[in-house]
């Protein structure tokens, strides 16, 4: 009888290794003949095409390209990307201290950091800079930031316009280093009030400093503002729990096809307070990271979370080294919280008919419950415990943020009104003729649609039979967009008077001027400062 076992279990091993060697060799296989294919047809071109080719950044394309298909965050990076990725990471580098990103072709400097040299050489937000020393931009067609980087008080000679106007300055290179924690304050009630931007390797360092200092000016609740941050370091998301909970506490999973990746991060070390109230904003901008502090923190009933729902994103990245300094940085789990949600949007391996991720509805979530019982879902971001509508900003204001027309109107505002911040009614009817202007298209769905019907037009020649109504049809949309404006102007307003602050005070004037009227401060002080309400909230 032990020997027919032991016969039956042989054969069943060798059936599960024939089938795990099968499928290993097909996928061995199918993996070497892409390549082949791949390797030929690349050779192929180069040695064919009929003008010069640049192999570097064919194959640049190509991969960026082949990995576009998987989701926006497994990416190819060459040797730039690579230091790139290294300065997101670490909040240090060698440059001017300022924003910098192309625009439709032009070189436009987005923010410019307080007391760093961009902003000693008198550069503004709003300038567009044209040349580099002795690289005109027009022509230049690699990433313009990294001319402005370079050896520590090495000189850099610019020209750029402002307003039209050439102009030119010298600037002297040096370190920057951008806080994961640039504001914290102590509020009045005794709120200590800390903006976390960013989970770089000194983010928990930071957090942690800010909180040690509020303490010793005597506050005795906290507010986490982690609106706007795109996430970073997980380790780091697990060091900023660890000061409000217990060693030992779970704070993430990670999930993944490839075992060597499924992980449980708990916290290693003591808590710096366990009993301080504790109130975190978030918004639809805060994603990875600050999902994993929100998250972690409400599933742990220690946080009550204000704001609107955040981006959510619940996949794990981590970068990969490739030969000759290249990295690939590989989408290799998906995170989830101690209740054990995954709190990912959009699902990349559905599509729909335009390529898009499929976001995930309502219906499709599933619903946890935290250590005390309360009731959260999956599948869409971090529900907020008490969803303050005036946080969620509407689809017009969001295309007015995107083509930069809030941006260029209060570039104009500075100079026109130098030291102001307050926009009139009167600014308000100069923004909209503002935006009137072709440049400032809203790229709405209609638009987009109608767009698509005038290019099929003609394609089949019927264009000029459709003219008439495609005029009508185009001028009754931006009408609707007008009054779009106009329905939404409070929230508007609110956009271009920060942009403003921001030119005249620096980021640190912005932060200065939340803590006295921004809405969701002013709503979770409110919690904090009603025990029995905060303590009813997490069920405590």
């Amino acid at each position: 009888m032990r020997l027919l076992k032991k016969h039956y279990i042989i054969t069943i091993f060798s059936v599960v290794f024939l089938f795990i060697g099968a499928s290993f060799r097909n996928d061995f296989f199918e993996i070497a003949k892409q390549i082949e294919i791949f390797t030929e047809t690349f050779k192929t071109v180069n040695q064919n095409y009929v003008d010069e080719t640049n192999p570097g950044e064919l194959m640049d394309v190509a991969l960026k390209s082949m990995l576009s298909e998987l989701d926006p965050y497994t990416v190819f990076f060459n040797e730039q990307d690579v230091l790139r990725f290294k300065i997101n990471n670490t909040g240090e580098y060698t440059g001017i201290g300022a924003l910098v990103q192309r625009i439709d072709g032009h070189v436009i400097l987005k923010e410019v950091y307080k007391g760093f040299s961009a902003d000693k050489a008198g550069l503004k937000a709003g300038d567009e800079i044209v040349q580099i020393d002795d690289i005109n931009l027009k022509e230049y067609k690699e990433d313009a930031s990294q001319l402005l980087r370079g050896s520590k008080s090495s000189k850099v000679n610019i020209q750029y316009l402002r307003l039209g106007k050439k102009q030119t300055t010298e600037i002297i290179l040096n370190e920057v280093e951008i806080k994961a924690v640039p504001f914290f304050k102590l509020l009045d009630d005794n709120v200590g009030y800390i903006v976390l931007t960013k989970f770089t390797e000194t983010a928990s360092k930071e957090v942690r400093s800010a909180l040690i200092d509020l303490k010793g000016k005597g506050a005795t609740k906290i507010i986490l503002d982690l609106r706007g941050n795109p996430g970073g370091l997980l380790h780091e998301a697990v060091n900023i729990c660890n000061l409000f909970v217990p060693k030992g506490e779970i704070i993430v999973t990670t999930k993944s096809k490839n075992e060597k990746h499924n992980n449980t991060y708990r916290t290693q070390n003591q808590p710096l307070d366990l009993d301080i109230p504790l109130a975190v904003i978030v918004d639809g901008k805060s994603a990875s990271a600050s999902e994993i502090v929100s998250g972690a923190l409400q599933d742990l009933d220690r946080a009550v979370v204000l704001g609107s729902r955040s981006f959510g994103k619940g996949l794990v990245q981590r970068p990969l080294n490739l030969s000759y300094g290249t990295q690939v940085k590989v989408t290799i789990s998906r995170y989830y919280t101690p209740s054990g949600r995954c709190i990912q949007a959009l699902d990349y391996s559905r599509k729909d008919e335009n390529g898009k991720a499929i976001k995930k509805t309502q219906e499709e979530f599933n619903a946890f419950t935290t250590k005390k019982g309360r009731t959260v879902y999956d599948g869409g971001g971090i529900q907020p415990d008490i969803v303050i509508a005036e946080t969620k900003t509407s689809s017009i204001t969001d295309a007015l943020l995107k083509n930069n027309a809030i941006f260029d109107f209060a570039t104009q505002m500075y100079y026109q009104k130098p030291n102001n911040t307050s926009v009139s009614e009167t600014d308000f009817n100069a923004f909209k003729n503002f935006v009137k202007n072709d440049k400032y298209k809203l790229d709405t769905e209609t638009e987009r649609a109608l767009e698509v019907l005038l290019e099929k037009a003609k394609k089949e020649k019927i264009d000029v039979v459709i003219a008439t109504q495609y005029e009508q049809l185009e001028q009754k949309i931006k009408q609707s967009e007008e009054a779009e404006i106009v329905k939404y102007k409070a929230e508007i307003l609110k956009q271009i008077e920060e942009e403003l602050i921001i030119r005249n005070h620096y980021r640190e004037g912005l932060y200065s001027s939340y803590t006295d009227k921004n809405t969701e401060i002013k709503k979770a002080k409110e919690v904090l400062n009603n025990l029995a309400q905060y303590k009813s909230i997490l069920k405590q």
